[in-house]
């Protein structure tokens, strides 16, 4: 065999082993991002379970608050309606996910201020409890998304760094899209004593 064709093999190996390790760098990191979506949808679920609990306790206590239980019923419904695969996060979709989740945290923040007014059902250990549960799910969800977007930066590193970007366009693989801010967490609230 030639000196220069055991260099051509060598240097096609060299390219191939390269590829090989790149793509699969980039296949791992995308099932990491997969995972942590996965684990954000799950912590919505549970929040999405513990809601009708929480309404009805709160209905036997807070009957003419019926406006209130049926914001936090729709908003919940339209939460649970937006479920999109990973592979769909467009900035678009996640901007819809969003919205009905905040929808829903606002609702729920309304539930909570009407809860409030009624000694009674502060008191109530069932309450208590959903409304106990419902905080450790909140914090469970903010800590998915902070999974979520740190899976997301390594991943878009690894996308964008050369030369792996050169492997991530032949074969098609994008950035993903992290969950943002949003745009009325920008403003500050307004205090008035």
């Amino acid at each position: 065999m030639k000196k220069s064709t055991i260099i051509l093999i060598a240097i096609v190996a060299i390219i191939g082993l390269w590829a090989w390790k790149g793509y699969n760098g980039m296949v791992t990191a995308d099932e990491t991002v997969k995972n942590a979506w996965a684990k954000v949808q799950s912590d919505y679920q549970r929040r999405a379970d513990l809601i009708p609990n929480l309404v009805n306790v709160v209905k036997g206590y807070a009957e003419h608050e019926k406006g209130t239980l049926e914001g936090v019923i729709e908003a919940r419904a339209k939460a649970t309606q937006i479920n999109i695969n990973v592979d769909d996060l467009t900035e678009e979709n996640m901007k819809k996910i969003q919205a009905a989740q905040g929808e829903l945290s606002s609702a729920l923040n309304k539930l909570m201020a009407v809860a409030e007014a009624y000694p009674d059902l502060k008191a109530n250990e069932n309450f208590k409890e959903l409304q106990s549960q419902l905080e450790g799910t909140e914090n469970r969800i903010k800590e998915s998304r902070n999974k979520y977007n740190d899976t997301v930066q390594e991943f878009n590193t690894k996308v964008r760094k050369f030369p792996n970007n050169i492997l991530a366009s032949v074969f098609g693989i994008e950035t993903k899209v992290p969950f943002e801010a949003d745009e009325s967490a920008q403003k500050a609230p307004e205090v008035k004593f």
